[in-house]
């Protein structure tokens, strides 16, 4: 069974459930269902998965140079290939070199990527003359020249360290590698040239090599060595992209172009007669074509398959023909027309209404609504203010006291009608009592007056009386210490306010027209207190009736 049997029906990964699968074409290395290339679909290799069943080349084992006494003979059942050989530890070490993804564990993401790099890396066709379809009788020795030359110059295989004898650096990202070390080597960039295994790819595609298997330019014919193609610092590549560094790969059937004559389109390389329309196969080399979706189409397929059918007339807009676009509808320049007066509407404004076009003026006679500031109707192409089912010219969005336009600024709205800040604040805004000027923030209410907080002071020493207790003469506000100071009763015998705690009131003492603290209520002679006791008064004193009997 092909590879291209296997992978019929393979969902392709860029068109989801728009491609009903993969469909091998007869020639092309595409899908002939979506176009899309068979690795944009999730194929996958059938069978082994060593790149030995893939070329036909004889190439060195991967574990050359490494101690024989150290040899392991674990081969780990979670990978589908590992360095066999290396012992067991030494083969985590190399793989958890590797990023995650790509590490070749079964029933994994890497075990996806290492089927499609295996198919990538290493067409057949590069390898087979058998496998290329389109290599003309004459240039059959130009392949064999190539592939031979390959062979015996470019392709190798790395091998794997075990243990780096020395600190070196990579020949790769040039980052450090410390002695001891796993490390892989490119026997024909030189012996002592090491490349962390993760560092270990292709100069092209950036992707780790398959199996260490790796291709590099020639060396010089004159100095044929290791040596001397690591001092022309060579780059790694695999096999697919070492061959288009020699001959340009046709961007349709994948094979190699050894014919001296193709042609070069999109950015890529094509057989001459491989260049053509990607609905009907004819031949685009030399002649006109349409670009849908990435893939060429000719002009007579774009406009039997893909072209636009205008709204008005239903025929395709053809590639000549100008497409006027809006809101996924298509018009020929001559079909895009006003639904009443038939007026061209091409470079003009326009409006729609119910699936239909009008020009500026038919569309304001039918269906243009009026300003709320002007009554006058908006023209299309108009700028409209709209607030709360109302709707406005930009310049007649203004204050109802001012008149000055608002435009997008602030505003406050009130009894449906507009103000500006500066009107809403002379006509609506609380002012305070005393100043009479906007109260913003910080405001009181006293007896339904509003006032700012730094204007609501004591009548008597202007101390701020908000958020303290105050007392209220003759509608006066007073602190509680100017209050005691100028109207509190005083203490006959100390002199001082009769006041509570903070200004408020306090039990004392009356007799007649004097008063008394209950503290300073006391017998003129013994000092005992007299609250709740009888007492006799002696002229301007009080004295307790125990010292009224000795006195008198």
């Amino acid at each position: 069974m092909t590879a291209d049997v296997v992978d019929v029906g393979q969902p392709c990964i860029a068109c989801g459930d728009k491609c009903p699968g993969y469909s091998p074409h007869e020639w092309k290395k595409a899908c002939a269902n979506c176009k899309c290339p068979r690795m944009g679909h999730e194929v996958f290799i059938q069978g082994s998965l060593a790149v030995k069943d893939r070329v036909p080349v004889q190439l060195p084992d991967a574990m050359r140079q490494i101690d024989k006494s150290k040899l392991s003979k674990y081969n780990p059942d979670k990978y589908i290939w590992a360095p066999v050989g290396l012992a067991r530890e030494k083969i985590e070490e190399y793989f958890k070199t590797i990023p995650e993804e790509k590490r070749p564990m079964k029933n994994s993401p890497g075990e996806v990527y290492w089927h499609q790099q295996l198919i990538s890396q290493f067409p057949p066709q590069d390898f087979q003359l058998e496998q290329s379809h389109f290599i003309a009788q004459d240039h059959v020795k130009t392949f064999e020249e190539f592939t031979a030359s390959r062979n015996e110059h470019s392709l190798d295989r790395g091998y794997i360290r075990d243990v780096c004898p020395e600190a070196s650096s990579c020949h790769q990202c040039q980052g450090a590698i410390a002695k001891g070390s796993v490390v892989v080597v490119a026997p024909k960039c030189g012996e002592t040239v090491y490349f962390h295994p993760g560092c270990f790819v292709c100069g092209t595609c950036n992707e780790l090599l398959c199996e260490l298997v790796y291709c590099v330019a020639p060396p010089p014919s004159d100095e044929n060595s290791a040596a001397a193609a690591a001092a022309s610092g060579s780059k790694l590549f695999c096999e697919r992209h070492f061959a288009e560094q020699v001959k340009p790969r046709c961007g349709a059937c994948d094979e190699m172009i050894f014919a001296g004559e193709y042609t070069r389109a999109m950015n890529r390389d094509w057989h001459a007669s491989h260049f053509c329309c990607s609905h009907c196969v004819q031949p685009l080399t030399g002649k006109r074509y349409v670009l849908r979706e990435g893939n060429p189409v000719c002009l007579k397929c774009y406009e039997e398959h893909f072209a636009n059918p205008c709204t008005d007339c239903q025929r395709p807009i053809g590639i000549e023909g100008r497409d006027l676009a809006y809101k996924e509808k298509h018009w020929h320049e001559a079909c895009f027309l006003c639904s009443l007066c038939k007026q061209s509407l091409v470079d003009k404004p326009f409006g729609t209404k119910e699936e239909k076009i009008y020009c500026g003026n038919c569309y304001d006679t039918s269906f243009g609504q009026k300003c709320d500031g002007c009554s006058e109707i908006f023209r299309a192409g108009t700028k409209k203010l709209e607030y709360k089912g109302r709707q406005w010219h930009e310049q007649c969005f203004v204050c109802i006291s001012c008149k000055h336009a608002i435009g997008t600024g602030s505003f406050v709205p009130k009894d449906n009608e507009i103000y500006c800040g500066r009107c809403y604040e002379e006509k609506f805004a609380l002012r305070c009592t005393k100043c009479a000027d906007v109260i913003t923030t910080n405001g009181i209410t006293y007896k339904s007056q509003p006032f700012h907080k730094e204007c609501f002071l004591c009548t008597n020493c202007s101390t701020q009386l908000a958020g303290q207790k105050f007392t209220v003469k003759e509608d006066k506000p007073y602190c509680a210490t100017c209050y005691a100071q100028l109207f509190a009763k005083r203490c006959t015998a100390c002199q001082q306010p009769i006041v509570g705690q903070s200004g408020g009131s306090t039990k004392f003492i009356s007799f007649e027209d004097r008063h008394w603290h209950n503290e300073c209520f006391l017998c003129s002679l013994c000092q005992q207190s007299l609250v709740g006791k009888g007492f006799i008064t002696d002229e301007e004193n009080i004295i307790c009736p125990d010292c009224a009997k000795t006195k008198y």
